[in-house]
């Protein structure tokens, strides 16, 4: 099993390890409650090194990186971020990540750590263009360091403005001493906030300072359990569950990163384009419970306790206290306000369809 270049830190603090998309990876540290709402209230810091990290460089790198994306490249600028995802050639998704442009000849793909070794081979085998592509997962450590006062405690630990910076957006800094950190705002927590990228050989040198400077405002090393329910109370998918090699993005509520731009000739557009037109079902909905806690594959029915879809994540919301949950269902029953229920130990429980985010802040 892999370990991330903070494992040891990990385990001096407490950390609950588990078996984690090939990495030990800390599911807790002083309780999922705690940590979710410390992200929503002050601060938190994730250990993400487990994530893949791609460079794609040299004169054919945007043409290959619009071929393999569903969103529109064309729109990005130096210093610009964009969420989206990579379409498998039959309808469905390869794996979602972002996508970082420096320059024109320059990009970064961000990508989950279960499908790094599927998405490098992806890339590459269409890669006709002649980029040059460099897989830095390995020789990469990355911090996500989420929550309102964030920003402000980071902004303690470069000389760079950071707290002026808009969304989606990256720099290229000296943080904490260390010179040439990528520092984006970006996260999947809805939190605000930011992730940062530096060399393996930096991490612990980083994560102490990140500790210290969000230390006055109340900062807490979070683990994965609270990673998901915070991307869940936003309704953020999450691949292996919302998404996956057999669904779409347009089934998936993803349609705004399929941009059918003149141009951005993705794979899979013609499909993916017929979908958005006629319509698709299933399709994924949230939903959500006032008794009752929702589990991944528990069973979606009507009224009469006909079967009309599955659930994909469902959890007791943290900051809601309530049963929330997302679900592929069957198109005529997907309409925002209709009941639905949902099959706990063989008793249907009453779910209402609602609409994203379930945490509004």
């Amino acid at each position: 099993m892999k370990k991330t270049a903070l494992n040891a830190m990990h385990h001096q603090m407490g950390g609950k390890m588990v078996p984690f998309a090939g990495f030990e990876m800390p599911v807790q540290f002083e309780g999922i409650n705690v940590e979710h709402e410390t992200v929503r209230t002050k601060l938190g810091v994730f250990d993400v090194s487990h994530m893949g990290e791609f460079w794609v460089e040299g004169p054919g790198a945007a043409e290959l990186v619009q071929r393999v994306t569903t969103n529109d490249v064309n729109a990005l600028w130096d210093g610009k971020i964009q969420y989206t995802c990579f379409p498998n050639g039959k309808g469905g998704i390869v794996d979602d990540l972002l996508v970082y442009r420096f320059h024109a000849e320059k990009f970064l793909l961000v990508v989950n750590a279960s499908n790094i070794d599927k998405d490098w081979d992806w890339v590459n085998a269409n890669n006709s263009k002649g980029a040059i592509l460099t897989n830095a997962s390995d020789a990469t450590s990355q911090l996500a360091v989420q929550g309102p006062l964030a920003m402000q405690a980071m902004q303690k630990l470069t000389n760079e403005s950071i707290t002026d910076m808009e969304y989606y957006t990256f720099k290229v800094i000296e943080f904490a001493g260390v010179k040439d950190v990528l520092l984006s705002t970006t996260g999947y927590t809805g939190s605000g906030g930011c992730e940062i990228y530096f060399p393996n050989a930096a991490a612990e040198k980083i994560y102490t300072a990140v500790l210290e400077a969000g230390l006055a405002f109340g900062i807490k090393p979070i683990g994965l359990a609270a990673r998901d329910t915070l991307r869940l109370e936003m309704g953020f998918c999450l691949y292996g569950n919302e998404i996956n090699d057999t669904t779409s993005p347009i089934q998936a509520g993803l349609g705004w990163i399929t941009k059918f731009a003149d141009g951005n000739d993705f794979i899979d557009r013609p499909l993916l384009e017929k979908q958005k037109a006629e319509g698709i079902s299933p399709v994924l909905k949230a939903f959500e419970m006032e008794k009752g806690i929702p589990r991944q594959h528990y069973e979606v029915c009507n009224a009469q306790g006909e079967a009309i879809g599955e659930v994909t994540s469902g959890t007791m919301s943290p900051m809601l206290k309530k049963g929330i949950g997302m679900a592929y269902i069957d198109k005529a029953s997907s309409k925002l306000g209709t009941e639905i229920f949902i099959k706990v130990r063989e008793k249907l429980m009453p779910a209402t369809v609602v609409k994203l985010p379930f945490y509004k802040g």
